[in-house]
């Protein structure tokens, strides 16, 4: 794998320094506390999310250092205390961080990571880990909506160009490979993450040449075995299809070759791809795949699909790179507890007027509680960090909204999602490679109901919280009302 590690140590809001120098000098520098990730919504009004971005936390954990100059340059602020930039300089993360793995899937409201160190170590680390879950779990999540509405078509992310930035498209690449991608037009995605890349010609190719089919003959000669050819530059049906049809038989034929393709990247393709699919059979071309793009997302798809437009495969840029429909994953990063001198946990909450932004307070953990009859996930649990579930007996759950709701789980297993990634700074947990996380993802799939995975107003999937947490969160919630 090529080295693209650097020092981002500085990517940090600024507050994030104003604070930890306050906690310095206040002398709360060494007391530990619990920060949770979560989301408070799903992207596009979906069932779920994939989350993304571990690998590269682990990455920056690991990494994280101040040098010189990042010191150098705190001087000259003039509002930092010179014990303060001293400590820094042999700066590095000494705590814990448990996750949910890459590629699982994931809900509102729970912790998607969670953090417990030291009050400065852990409140500046909140800018780098919000950055990539967000980014990464985005793309990961529309990824897998638009690889789901092509029912096993293949697709490819094509979106380096529209993307917001060089990491936007390299990791973008990444994430929509987890999410259900089969392939990238980035190129260094697959040099640095083994993202498969693959291409073959824009128009600019065929504007190259004298002619149409001369373009086409040439790029068939020089990449026999992988002819993709875009055939509307000029005219889909009165040029640029005849013309392939001719490149083919003229190179192909003769060499015994007969998978190839035709792409096109404008027009109405439901009409379009009919026609093509019914004169390349006419010509004896069964094989020959008709590929598709243009500005395409789930929805689009679905309904390509729907009005039986002849696609084998897709090419989905700007409206997954950007996750144009809904771009904003809205995860943060909020304080849960601390320690107190004897190393007991206190529990934290935020209270907003608005019910949404209320947080759960408490180190916790989470089950994801599946049917053993059917495998399918029916509920997650949200738990203190002492609880243990014991599903060989029945477990009731209810609705933390609507407490009348209720439901005892039985004939069910209980496995914690959450798992250790980093113990006493030190890394405890084996990354899994790239080719692993897509298949836990696919497996994640297929281990939920339809219902939650549907487009439009899908299921509610369960997020409950034990009934010693809702105690514990609507007690203090009682008391900040006095």
């Amino acid at each position: 794998m090529k080295d693209i590690s650097r020092n981002l140590t500085m990517l940090c809001d600024f507050y994030e320094l104003t604070m930890s120098n306050g906690y310095f000098k206040s002398g709360l520098k060494d007391r530990y506390v619990y920060f949770d990730v979560f989301y408070r919504s799903n992207l596009d009004g979906g069932g779920y999310a994939v989350v993304a971005g571990l690998e590269q936390i682990v990455e920056y954990v690991q990494n994280l250092h101040f040098d010189e100059d990042d010191i150098a340059y705190l001087r000259k602020k003039g509002i930092f205390d010179e014990e303060f930039l001293d400590y820094l300089k042999d700066f590095r993360f000494t705590g814990d961080i448990w996750a949910i793995p890459e590629g699982t899937y994931v809900f509102p409201g729970e912790p998607l990571i969670t953090v417990r160190a030291k009050a400065i170590e852990a409140q500046f680390i909140e800018t780098y880990i919000l950055m990539i879950i967000n980014h990464e779990s985005l793309i990961a999540t529309k990824a897998s909506r638009i690889a789901r509405a092509a029912k096993g078509r293949t697709v490819s992310e094509f979106g380096s160009r529209r993307a917001q930035g060089a990491d936007a498209a390299i990791l973008g690449a990444r994430a929509a490979y987890i999410g259900g991608c089969n392939s990238t037009a980035c190129a260094i995605s697959d040099e640095v993450y083994g993202v498969p890349a693959g291409g073959t010609m824009a128009h600019s190719w065929v504007q190259m040449f004298d002619d149409e089919f001369t373009a086409f003959k040439n790029y068939c000669e020089i990449y026999p075995n992988n002819a993709t050819l875009l055939i509307d530059t000029f005219n889909v049906l009165e040029s640029g299809l005849p013309n392939a049809i001719k490149a083919f038989e003229t190179v192909l034929k003769p060499l015994g070759i007969t998978n190839c393709a035709v792409r096109i990247d404008s027009g109405d393709i439901t009409y379009l791809t009919k026609k093509i699919r019914q004169k390349l059979d006419e010509a004896g071309w069964y094989n020959c795949k008709i590929i598709v793009s243009n500005s395409l997302d789930e929805y689009i798809i679905r309904e390509l699909i729907r009005q039986g437009a002849e696609v084998d495969a897709f090419g989905v840029g700007e409206r997954l790179i950007t996750a144009k429909s809904d771009p904003v994953f809205g995860g943060v990063y909020k304080l849960c507890a601390v320690e107190d001198d004897e190393g007991n946990v206190i529990p934290k909450i935020k209270i907003s007027e608005n019910v949404g932004k209320i947080t759960t307070p408490h180190f916790k953990k989470v089950y994801r509680l599946r049917a053993k009859d059917t495998g399918k996930a029916e509920a997650d649990l949200i738990c203190v960090y002492d609880e243990v579930i014991d599903d060989s007996k029945p477990l009731e759950i209810f609705d933390p909204l609507a407490t009348w709701k209720r439901k005892t789980m039985t004939n069910f297993t209980a496995t914690e999602l959450l798992v250790p990634i980093f113990k006493n700074g030190e890394l405890v947990y084996k990354l899994p490679t790239l080719e692993e996380i897509r298949r836990h993802c696919e497996q994640e799939k297929n281990g939920m109901w339809e219902e939650v995975k549907r487009f439009t107003n899908p299921h509610n999937y369960y997020v409950d919280l034990s009934q010693k947490l809702w105690d514990i969160k609507h007690e203090m919630l009682n008391r900040k009302k006095h």
